[in-house]
Order: structure tokens, then sequence, then C-alpha cells
């Protein structure tokens, strides 16, 4: 189940430099995880200072 990133985002950007399969990228106001290549690793949920990213 691949993670997904909630609206309490702050756009901080500390995710997309964790993903090690470059799933995250800024979206509009947020950043976004393209389901499909994301690999449920967590890797951006432990460094989220807000805890936006969660499992679908």
């Amino acid at each position: 189940m691949a993670y997904k990133i909630a609206d309490t985002c702050i756009s901080c950007g500390a995710c997309e430099a964790e993903c090690p399969v470059s799933a995250i990228s800024a979206g509009d106001g947020l950043y976004v995880i393209d389901a499909n290549t994301c690999i449920d690793c967590g890797a951006c949920a432990n460094v989220c200072p807000v805890g936006a990213p969660a499992q679908e």
C-alpha cells in the first residue's frame, strides 16, 4: 500500500530528499507521492515534521 501526503503538508521538502525511488515531487501547495512508484518504505514519514505522509 503506497503512502499519500495529507493536507497538513507544509511543503518543507524533507520527504522528497529521503525517498529512495524519487516518488515524491512538489505539487500545488503540498508535495505528492506517485502511488505507482512508491515502495512503501516509510522513509518520508520518518522525516516529516508534521506527519503528513501516511499509508493509504
